[in-house]
């Protein structure tokens, strides 16, 4: 289940620091000199050093989010945002895209082609093996080459070539073609000269996915490939992307064609204008446009409209990047959308103008926003979340007085719309006011399940609620949690599968109110943010496969009863240990199989004695051991639960597809997916 619908990314507050390979923990030893061992000799031949490309293969998830098929997909992005750079930067016109019978995929673009003269810094090397070769190499650190571009790093090419089993490199420049092949990370043959080639100019470059990094299926996902291209087509005016898929090659969605070009002459409009129908806005005309002078910066294109049914969806892109996790820029768009309606409002002496809320703007709006920035800087290598701190101010002086134009030249789809986004008030108002009232009724703690063990602080900063298994882990993880931020709420084994049950069943369940009022908010369309009473709800079960079924059924509750509670970054897994590995005073924690003869492998003399321990489940631990490797946020692993679908009724249909009574449906995709599971690799 997890694996289609579910995407999964590290925690990355301070309360949740994130460990490579599984989190070791290393359990606390006394500290005093009477008492202190030494695990090993730790001198300067202790100081490993990774030279060239050895540190993207040693840790692809620094430069790739992981090493899964998510991942393994970003080496498309990095070779793709590389010939929409040339584009942008007005050297090339089209790309040619094609996925090869062999699973490897090929990029084309007709731009200046990689440089294939010797380097002054390495005499010896062509340019073009540098750039492949070395870390931070790259054209892009000087904005004479690109004025603006989605690869600053210098890091993304080499990391394509470090993690192919086999790439290949053509360039077509000065009227020549050259060649080379690398695998690995290393060059294989020298820069060797094919001939002339008067009518040709740009970069090929194909490649093969490493199974040594991503595991022996490294089979792209067509429908995702596609997708991606759509993207860069409709975010790139008038670039055509000829997209090819060789015969060999199925998949499952026929609405994808094997060949097709891709091109949008008027960009985000164009495609907003498809993927929205005109009879289910608000307002029928979108409030669009470009704006390419913003000074020093770059430019800004923005398609947005306002749906009648339906939640909110913004697609943010830097530099044709898309920024999944938002960031500085599309928060410039929403105050500059809340800023132009209310002073819209004002013009209009509309009483409640003043109290017109960002939530109140954007609770159906759809919006596209494009930024092209000369210097962007994004959180991490996989630059999901825009972090560049004056964006906010560019964006938003932008789009306030485009958009308050626009609203006085469309003055009655301007009315419309304000109308709307007065309702939007009003409602807010009106749970606003229940919520008060129930209030008033009842006490806080007697709306409160008599298991849960609630923490003490009377703010949600910070706050956490702890769903466990049984009374025998509830009562360890109550003695082990920090009672002023953390919540536990003991459940009775499986709940129910609420893919499987009707509506009327499912609130009549114990087990599903209890959880309901400690979460605080109702399910479904009720769903309100405000209620929330925690800022973390944590579902903590054993690490063993009745443990993962507990927890595939509550993500199906969550999923179904609260996807805004997951959209919004408030649902995590946590991880707890399976082993527990001692010799002497030296003790380590391993979530599985692999992991505990890793750290066997590397922490342990195999000449002495190795206690292993393995843990039935998380009663049986003992509260500080519990504390130190699952609960203890300085310590422990945390993986954020995230709707992977965009759609959410496409999200909502695979969930009843996975978990539902059909089980002619779940066979065929367990078909589907087998082929692409390890099972000797697999941990649950």
């Amino acid at each position: 289940m997890t694996h289609d619908l579910f995407s999964f990314a590290k925690d990355s507050d301070d309360t949740a620091k994130v460990k490579e390979n599984s989190d070791k923990i290393e359990a606390d030893t006394v500290n005093n000199s009477s008492h202190s061992t030494s695990v090993g000799e730790y001198s300067a031949s202790s100081i490993q050093v990774l030279e060239g490309l050895e540190p993207v293969r040693k840790r692809p998830g620094m430069y790739i989010g992981g090493s899964d098929e998510n991942a393994m997909h970003h080496l498309f992005t990095e070779v793709i945002d590389n010939a929409i750079d040339e584009v942008l930067a007005g050297h090339g016109r089209f790309i040619e895209v094609c996925y090869h019978n062999d699973h490897s995929l090929s990029v084309r673009d007709n731009g200046r082609g990689i440089p294939i003269d010797k380097h002054p810094k390495f005499p010896d090397k062509s340019a073009l093996e540098v750039i492949m070769t070395t870390l931070h190499a790259g054209g892009k650190f000087d904005t004479h080459n690109y004025e603006t571009s989605g690869g600053l790093h210098g890091v993304g090419i080499s990391v394509v070539n470090a993690l192919s089993a086999k790439l290949y490199v053509e360039i077509a420049r000065d009227k020549n073609l050259y060649a080379q092949s690398y695998e690995r990370g290393y060059a294989t043959t020298p820069l060797i000269s094919k001939g002339a080639c008067p009518n040709k100019r740009g970069t090929f470059i194909r490649f093969w996915a490493d199974p040594q990094i991503f595991g022996n299926e490294t089979r792209f996902q067509v429908e995702t490939l596609y997708n991606m291209c759509l993207t860069k087509a409709f975010l790139c005016k008038g670039v055509e992307i000829r997209w090819r898929v060789e015969s060999d090659i199925t998949f499952q969605n026929t609405a994808i064609p094997s060949t097709t070009t891709l091109c949008y002459k008027n960009g985000l409009s164009e495609y907003l204008n498809d993927t929205v129908p005109s009879d289910d806005r608000v307002i029928t005309s979108l409030f669009c446009g470009s704006q390419g002078q913003l000074g020093k910066h770059g430019s800004l294109d923005w398609a947005v409209t306002w749906k009648k049914h339906g939640q909110s969806s913004i697609r943010s892109f830097c530099n044709t990047i898309p920024t999944k996790l938002g960031g500085t820029h599309e928060t410039g768009l929403k105050i500059a959308l809340t800023k132009a309606l209310k002073n819209y409002a004002d013009m209009k002496n509309i009483r409640k103008a003043s109290i017109i809320t960002t939530e109140d703007v954007m609770a159906s709006c759809h919006a596209l926003l494009s930024f092209y920035y000369s210097e962007p800087e994004f959180q991490g290598q996989t630059k999901e979340r825009l972090a560049s701190t004056d964006a906010m101010r560019i964006v938003e002086n932008c789009l306030k007085n485009e958009c308050e134009h626009w609203l006085v030249s469309q003055n009655k789809q301007a009315d419309l719309l304000l109308e709307s986004v007065i309702e939007n008030t009003n409602e807010r108002l009106r749970r606003k006011e229940e919520r008060e009232t129930l209030r008033k009724k009842t006490g806080r703690k007697s709306q409160l399940p008599g298991k849960l063990a609630d923490c003490s602080s009377r703010s949600r900063a910070d706050t956490e609620l702890f769903i466990v298994e049984g009374d025998s882990a509830g009562g360890s993880a109550k003695q082990a949690r920090d009672r002023e931020k953390q919540a536990v709420l003991p459940l009775r084994g499986k709940i129910l599968n609420t893919a499987a049950t009707t509506p009327s069943k499912i609130f009549q369940n114990q087990q599903i109110n209890d959880l309901t009022l400690a979460i605080g908010s109702q399910p479904g369309k009720k769903y309100d943010e405000q209620d929330l009473r925690y800022e973390r709800i944590i579902i903590m079960t054993d690490a063993d496969v009745d443990g993962a079924h507990i927890a595939s059924l509550l993500l199906t509750f969550f999923s179904l009863q609260y996807p805004k509670l997951i959209e919004n970054g408030h649902l995590f897994l946590a991880v707890p240990p399976l082993f527990k590995i001692s010799q002497g005073n030296t003790i380590f924690y391993a979530n599985s199989e692999k992991h505990k003869d890793e750290i066997i492998h590397e922490h342990f003399n195999s000449n002495q004695k190795i206690n292993i321990g393995r843990f039935k489940g998380l009663g049986e631990m003992l509260p500080n051991q519990l504390r130190d490797t699952t609960m203890n946020t300085k310590k422990r692993t945390l993986i954020k639960v995230m709707l992977k679908l965009e759609d959410q009724e496409a999200s909502y249909q695979a969930v009843l597809k996975l978990m539902g009574t059909k089980a002619d449906e779940r066979f065929q995709f367990i078909q589907r997916k087998a082929v692409f599971v390890n099972a000797d690799t697999l941990d649950i």
